[in-house]
């Protein structure tokens, strides 16, 4: 068994610095109004929500079994249990995590594990937990990696947990698969609808600028590319297009980096856009394929029900009332009884066109996908 205990004294020092951080923000908004695009002061309160989580070990201990059952059929791949009679909020127990640090590659290699194979299922599993569960280890250097006597990738340490939601899904995925497929008119239509770039910029020349980054590095092994000046580019584009951060996506962005890092430390010749092709490919055929289509459409339809519990009871209120009228039994002074009957017919039609509709679009979408 394997034991985390919380430090003494550690949630005040962490709320220490914290508060550093909030103050260094709200200097920097105010002396540097530019840089508000920045978000200063929200990726902080991100910042803290995650250390907050990580100082609680059941909140720990409760990721890294949501973690186990999203993987738990993904090959080479295996996550440590928690011994939940063994866990409180200071305290978390889990099964051992046997074999070579991903650190140390003399061990992995004496062990016979391929590097090459391990730096493509590491990308590949990455990509595929933020896409496919919107959950992922954010956290994956390579001290927080093992790797088994089968092979298989062990990660440890689940107190910093990434989560993306359906949309970020799809428009991370659909940006670096256009970034892939060289379509850098795609890529600058995805940040738009993503709301990632101001709606008065002109698309042609974000396209442009995408180019400019994704031209020189394409068809590149890792070793050949250089991550300080890729970062200065895109943030001159982020800053010439006035582009604000998204504190929802740091832990995704900043994973991405140390994941790619510790590929290129376990076969320098790993070319991420070749790797990351079949995750891409695959999750965005499933996405739009017909059993898809079909879900989200009765998803929605539940969705819409769901948010008008009381429409049907609201039909029957309005329908009683205008017989009251009818009857004259509620005066509302309208002398006209004719006119409510054809009001009260109308009110009818009006329900059932609803029911009818909606029976249609799930029957239209039966057929057609």
């Amino acid at each position: 068994m394997a034991v985390k205990v919380l430090r003494p004294g550690i949630e005040r020092a962490f709320r220490k610095d914290i508060d550093a951080f909030y103050f260094a923000a709200s200097l920097i908004e105010l002396l540097a109004p530019s840089a508000r695009r920045l978000r200063p002061t929200e990726v902080i309160s991100h910042f803290e929500g995650v250390v907050m989580a990580e100082l609680d070990l059941r909140l720990e201990s409760a990721s890294a079994s949501e973690f186990a059952q999203n993987i738990a059929q993904d090959a080479g791949f295996s996550v440590p249990k928690p011994y939940w009679t063994l866990c409180s909020r200071q305290i978390m127990t889990m099964s051992w995590a046997e074999g070579a640090n991903m650190a140390n590659n003399a061990a992995i290699d004496s062990a016979g594990h391929n590097r090459a194979l391990l730096g493509e299922r590491v990308l590949q599993l990455f990509l595929s937990h933020a896409l496919r569960d919107g959950l992922f280890h954010a956290d994956m250097h390579q001290g927080n990696i093992f790797i088994d006597n089968n092979g298989q990738i062990v990660p440890i340490d689940f107190g910093i947990m990434g989560r993306l939601d359906k949309n970020n899904r799809k428009f991370l995925a659909e940006i670096l698969y256009g970034f892939i497929k060289r379509d850098y008119v795609k890529v600058a239509e995805v940040h738009f609808q993503a709301g990632l770039v101001p709606q008065d910029a002109s698309k042609e020349e974000f396209a442009q600028a995408l180019r400019s980054v994704g031209e020189p590095i394409f068809g590149q092994t890792i070793k050949d590319i250089s991550g300080g000046n890729l970062l200065a580019q895109l943030f001159e584009i982020t800053e010439k297009f006035n582009m604000a951060t998204q504190p929802s996506l740091l832990l995704l962005q900043k994973n991405m980096v140390v994941v790619e890092g510790v590929a290129r430390k376990l076969f320098p010749e790993t070319n991420i856009w070749e790797v990351s092709r079949p995750v891409l490919e695959n999750w965005l055929k499933n996405i739009k394929s017909p059993k898809s289509t079909i879900d989200t459409a009765l998803n929605t339809s539940a969705e819409i029900i769901k948010r008008i519990p009381n429409f049907p009871d609201l039909m029957d209120r309005a329908d009683y009332a205008l017989k009251l009228m009818a009857e004259g039994k509620l005066n509302l002074g309208i002398s006209n009884n004719r006119s409510l009957e054809i009001e009260q017919m109308k009110l009818k039609n009006f329900r059932n066109n609803i029911i009818i509709s909606f029976f249609g679009i799930v029957i239209i979408c039966l057929l057609v996908f």
